[in-house]
């Protein structure tokens, strides 16, 4: 089989035939009408890339550092919740490809692997980093007890989602009553109604239900200062998606903002993070990196938010889909196809390294209506 996969879109339409339903509605579905989430993918068809020539791209270096930390290449695999109803070693599988490939993780919160457990597979070996993605709980010791364990653990930062004070409409989960098959839990919270392995949803999407009795709707800049605080591991703000809220990120100190509309999940006509990347890359001015996520199907689509400002990007559904299709070895198969079609792209463009992708590798194409 894994010789027919030859681009992402091969694996998701193999994952939807071997998931549950309902489990394939929620890792792909967007909010509303899912305006957003179709054009996460299609803001990469506006821009064009003009290539230099006569180059000598005889070799052509992908690796990165950040935050720090050496990576193989600049894309990263974002954080997706509850991964072992894609396969049954989930998180795990997933860290063992990342460590294979040499990138970094993010962890979920929401993760059906506990944070230590996740950690344990990275460490198997050399390579890889992990970073924990925070929700911030109404409760906020157990909000703190999460990020003890993240440090305790040897993660090296913290990326804060602010953009989920509710959780969107998402209309596939709420037809489908969407819960955790009964075997599955939240791994990282010890009570049954935090571990969403128990409760009375009703009729909605269990996991709305779920957010909105969890998740502190309350949370405002002065958070970031008291998170900060009680860390001392860098804190990245991800779900900014203008240059007003990347100040003010800046100003609180933050190490890094994640130009992130959620996967499309939240609010529905919002913009492709594409499109608000380059306001976003002005507004820190480098005080801080920049990083993004939406939409990323192909190396070429790395390639142009790096020429918009990148320093990285984060993928997340193709993960699930390879974890879907092959465990860790789809996975890896997701991880070196991207990077492959990246270092193909690079070289067909003219660039040797990261550093030498600038700005002028990309064109913003003039769509012209037609009388």
């Amino acid at each position: 089989m894994s010789g027919q996969r030859v681009c992402v879109s091969d694996f998701e339409e193999e994952a939807k035939k071997v998931l549950p339903k309902a489990v394939y509605d929620y890792y792909r579905s967007g909010a509303d009408e899912q305006n957003t989430l179709a054009d996460n993918v299609a803001a990469f068809n506006r821009w064009h890339l003009i290539p230099r020539v006569l180059r000598d791209v005889s070799t052509v270096d992908l690796s990165i550092s950040l935050l720090g930390q050496k990576l193989s290449m600049p894309i990263c695999v974002a954080a997706t919740a509850m991964q072992r109803m894609a396969h049954p070693e989930g998180e795990t599988a997933t860290v063992r490809a990342c460590r294979a490939v040499g990138t970094g993780m993010m962890l979920s919160s929401w993760a059906t692997s506990t944070i230590e457990e996740v950690m344990s597979a990275m460490t198997a070996s050399v390579g890889g980093v992990m970073w924990l993605q925070l929700y911030i709980y109404k409760d906020r010791e157990l909000t703190l007890s999460l990020v003890r364990r993240a440090e305790e653990a040897g993660y090296k930062a913290i990326f804060v989602t602010v953009d989920t004070p509710y959780l969107g409409r998402r209309l596939d989960d709420m037809r489908n009553h969407f819960k955790l098959p009964p075997h599955l839990s939240m791994s990282n919270f010890s009570s049954a109604s935090l571990a969403f392995s128990e409760g009375n949803y009703g009729n909605d999407s269990g996991l709305a239900v779920y957010a909105a009795k969890a998740i502190d709707p309350t949370l405002c800049w002065d958070d970031i200062t008291w998170l900060k605080k009680h860390t001392h591991l860098p804190v990245i703000v991800k779900g900014v998606l203008n240059g007003e809220d990347a100040v003010l990120a800046v100003n609180y100190g933050v190490d890094g903002v994640l130009v992130s509309n959620h996967g499309a999940r939240q609010l529905d006509g919002v913009p492709a993070t594409l499109d608000v990347l380059e306001e976003v890359v002005r507004a820190v001015q480098g005080r801080c990196d920049v990083y993004m996520d939406g939409g990323v199907r192909r190396g070429s689509d790395v390639l142009k938010a790096l020429a918009l400002g990148a320093k990285a990007v984060f993928i997340g559904r193709p993960v699930l889909w390879g974890l879907a299709c092959q465990g860790e070895q789809g996975v890896s198969e997701i991880l070196e196809l991207l990077k492959e079609e990246l270092r193909l792209a690079m070289a067909l463009s003219g660039c040797r390294s990261v550093s030498e992708v600038s700005r002028s590798l990309v064109r913003r194409v003039e769509f012209t209506s037609r009388m």
